[in-house]
């Protein structure tokens, strides 16, 4: 496989995921100024607090868990995708350990 294959084409996401009881460590398949993929893994009982941010697509791989976007909690499970707008609140907390693809464009 090339170079700029192994950077384009990832047979194993699951598997880049970082677990970490100190909380979420992001592991980045591309950072560019405009342009971020990544993937995360949390435990079992981990966060990510709610936070405003640019508009972010979230898709869930493995675990369950909830999802807060603005004033709503959404079920996470294997296969659902959140798309959240740009300065709208969100945070996730993990029932049990969860991976996700996380994708932003520029602020």
């Amino acid at each position: 496989m090339s170079d700029t294959t192994a950077q384009i084409y990832f047979t194993d996401t699951k598997a880049k995921a970082v677990f970490s009881s100190e909380g979420p460590k992001p592991q980045f398949l591309l950072d560019t100024p405009n342009f971020k993929a990544l993937v995360v893994g949390l435990e079992a009982g981990g966060q990510i607090p709610v936070h405003p941010a640019e508009a972010a697509m979230y898709h869930f791989l493995e675990g369950t868990g909830l999802m807060t976007v603005g004033d709503e909690a959404f079920e996470i499970k294997p296969g659902v995708t959140i798309v959240v707008p740009s300065g709208v609140k969100r945070g996730i907390n993990a029932r049990t350990r969860v991976v996700f693809l996380g994708s932003k464009g520029e602020k």
